[in-house]
């Protein structure tokens, strides 16, 4: 897989986790430890993303 498919597969991912936390954050009572999980891989995707880039930046 070259680095553009994997900084592109990685984008959507982090996509798709945003779309799942707003869900969960529309409901009444969101499960907590999921939604700390979700934000956390969110949190992992975006510095995998920023460290992919600065790196083919050089």
């Amino acid at each position: 897989m070259s680095i553009e498919a994997h900084l592109e597969s990685l984008v959507r991912k982090h996509g798709f986790l945003e779309s799942q936390i707003a869900q969960m954050l529309s409901r009444p009572a969101p499960d907590q430890a999921e939604l700390s999980q979700l934000k956390r891989e969110k949190l992992r995707l975006k510095d995998e993303i920023e460290r992919i880039r600065s790196e083919t930046r050089h």
